[in-house]
Order: structure tokens, then sequence, then C-alpha cells
């Protein structure tokens, strides 16, 4: 599948890059995304949430009334969980959310993500470039000559580069990120997914193996 890579002005120039079909033209497994986009979702969680039991919960612990002979039910102390102010019973403690996927399934499920959007039409390979200084409406004038100003996009690049980091940092609708960084959860998110030239032979090298 060949594309044309597009200038920072948004025309086309000589140069097409081959998207590699079997990376970006797979038959797309539905289950290897749900896992991996699961799992990524439970590894953003914090898992800090605490409700105090009753060995925790602040409290006299005598013993409210004798244990026979009152016709009632029995009880022990205050931070009985049946009274209000009690300890809670099997409450939430702080927790890791995350589990364990295997290599090839993720493999698989971002190599799915990709042929949806190479079968929607949705990847612009664009030309390399950098900016000499921060600046976010460098940005976003590059949007909109690519005329995805209104459009969710993921910009993929090759490695870490701080100027376009930072230039798009304040953009609610956009999101930069190295290839070593690139989740099928983000290219899903995206409308559109933008790859700069030198990035796409190094998702190729990362996702043949």
């Amino acid at each position: 599948m060949k594309v044309a890579v597009i200038d920072i002005k948004g025309k086309e120039t000589s140069k097409k890059v081959d998207l590699n079909d079997s990376i970006f033209a797979i038959e797309p497994n539905d289950h290897a995304i749900y896992l991996d986009v699961k799992q990524y979702q439970a590894a953003q969680r914090q898992g800090t949430h605490k409700a105090k039991e009753r060995s925790e919960v602040k409290g006299s612990t005598k013993k409210i009334r004798k244990q026979k002979g009152t016709g009632g039910a029995r009880f022990g102390d205050i931070k009985n969980p049946l009274f209000r102010g009690g300890g809670r019973v099997f409450g939430p403690r702080p927790r890791d959310y995350d589990f364990k996927l295997n290599k090839k399934v993720k493999r698989l499920a971002r190599k799915s993500a990709l042929s949806y959007k190479a079968k929607d039409n949705a990847i612009t390979v664009l030309e390399d470039f950098n900016f000499d200084a921060p600046k976010t409406s460098q940005y976003v004038e590059l949007l909109n000559n690519l005329k995805l100003a209104d459009k969710k996009t993921l910009l993929v690049l090759a490695g870490y580069d701080k100027n376009i980091l930072l230039s798009s940092r304040n953009l609610q609708s956009t999101r930069v990120v190295s290839v070593a960084e690139l989740n099928t959860y983000d290219i899903l998110n995206a409308n559109n997914l933008v790859m700069v030239e030198s990035s796409v032979k190094e998702v190729e090298n990362i996702l043949s193996k």
C-alpha cells in the first residue's frame, strides 16, 4: 500500500511511502484489540481507594449490651458494620489493576488498529520536520495545513522531540507520541493518525519481530 508523503504546508511531495501489508493490511483481530485496550486502561487506574473496616474505625470496644436476656439480636461494640459509623464489610483496599498480556497479543492488537486506520484512509505520512522552539501557534498552523484542526489526531514521531511535544501539549484534540510509546488505545482513540516519514520504518521494525 503506497501513501503520498505530505510536507508541513499540506502539499504532496514527489515521495511515496510503501506501508507494509503485514502490518497495515492484516485481518484485524477484535479480541486482541479488546484485551490490549482493557490492559492499557487497567494500568492507568490509581487503585488508591480505601474504606475503613471495623478494626480501623475509631470508637469504643465496649460491648453495647449483654449477650442474652434482651430479646434482641447479639451486638458487639459500636464499630459493628451494622451500625451507622461502623466499619465497612469487605471494603475496597489499595490494589494494582494491571495484568499481564503476552507480547504477541499486544503486537497483534497494534497491527489490527493500524490496519483499521489504513482501511479507513485515516493515515497521513508527513515529511520529517522539527521546530526551532516550542510554539503552539506553529503546531496549530501545521494542523490547519493538513486540514485536521477539527479532528482528534495522533502524531507519531520516530523519537522524542521536546519542542514538538511542548508545542502540542496545550491542545486537547491532539496527542504526540514516539514510536516506543505507540499503543492500541491511542491509535483507535484518534480520528487521524499522522506519522512522520522516519517513524514508519521504526513502527515496521518493532511490529515485524
